[in-house]
């Protein structure tokens, strides 16, 4: 892989019988002690209620993990427990457990859309894009309308350098999504990797005046425009959104990765939004 290529690719108790329940009932004015622990014991762990669940899709990742993880050992067959889980692990950065939640809730759900899309993701992140393909493939089967496991689709064969594919699914989800600013920046970000800057500036200029337009996406503009050599404008448009020190860093691997200096370090913005 060129230089610039590497440097641009970024982007989851038993329960007793109810006969056991019934008999230790009968039995419960002889032994009194025995039945309340046996009926105890038969009830159900309490799961969190739909409020609860709601309100911790909004919480910080450590806290996420720690709550569907419980969930779980409550019940281990709780397909939403096990998506959450995969979720919060892979934004904590532990991809191999994420990737890990959701290949459990496929055993038993194979079909499941939204553990099928974590697998993909958890395993993109942790650099593995071959082993994504194919649970971005069922996703894309089971939801062809969803522009999200295209451009999963487009970065798993980027990573398994199976670039035609890639440029393929990458326009498929464009296509299906021409005002989702993330399907036009992995599309302009595959363009950059293949050498069309001018390309990718163009497409990223489009997708930064979306509504949907995340940090990243800016950044990734500025990433490109001073790859081309035009570092004053790519510091403007990254301090939009960094702090004064980020973007002197950014700046300085920059005048590297152009020639200008020797190198120093990995472009920071790339894990902004991310």
């Amino acid at each position: 892989m060129c230089r610039k290529r590497a440097l641009l690719a970024t982007v989851l108790a038993p329960l007793l019988a109810s006969s056991l329940l019934m008999g230790a009932m009968a039995h419960a004015a002889d032994k009194p002690a025995l039945g309340a622990a046996t009926a105890a014991a038969a009830s159900p762990p309490r799961k969190a209620s739909p409020e609860q669940r709601l309100e911790m899709r909004r919480a910080d990742p450590l806290s996420r993990a720690a709550f569907w993880s419980n969930e779980l050992e409550r019940d281990g067959r709780d397909l939403e427990a096990g998506v959450g889980l995969s979720q919060a692990l892979r934004a904590l950065g532990r991809y191999d457990e994420a990737a890990d939640a959701a290949s459990r809730v496929l055993i038993g759900a194979p079909d499941n859309y939204d553990a099928l899309m974590e697998l993909a993701r958890a395993n993109i992140e942790r650099g593995q894009g071959f082993y994504a393909i194919d649970p971005a493939r069922r996703a894309a089967v089971l939801q062809p309308r969803d522009w999200r496991p295209q451009s999963l689709l487009g970065v798993a064969y980027e990573q398994a350098k199976r670039d035609d594919e890639a440029m393929a699914a990458h326009r498929q989800a464009v296509a299906l999504a021409p005002a989702e600013a993330a399907a036009l920046a992995n599309l302009a970000m595959h363009l950059a990797q293949g050498g069309d800057l001018t390309g990718a500036e163009a497409m990223l200029r489009r997708a930064s005046a979306l509504p949907t337009a995340t940090i990243q996406v800016r950044q990734n503009l500025a990433l490109v425009v001073g790859l081309q050599g035009r570092l004053d404008e790519a510091g403007r448009l990254a301090r939009q959104d960094l702090p004064p020190e980020l973007v002197d860093n950014n700046l300085a691997w920059l005048r590297a990765a152009v020639g200008q200096t020797s190198p120093t370090r990995s472009w920071d913005a790339m894990k902004a939004g991310g």
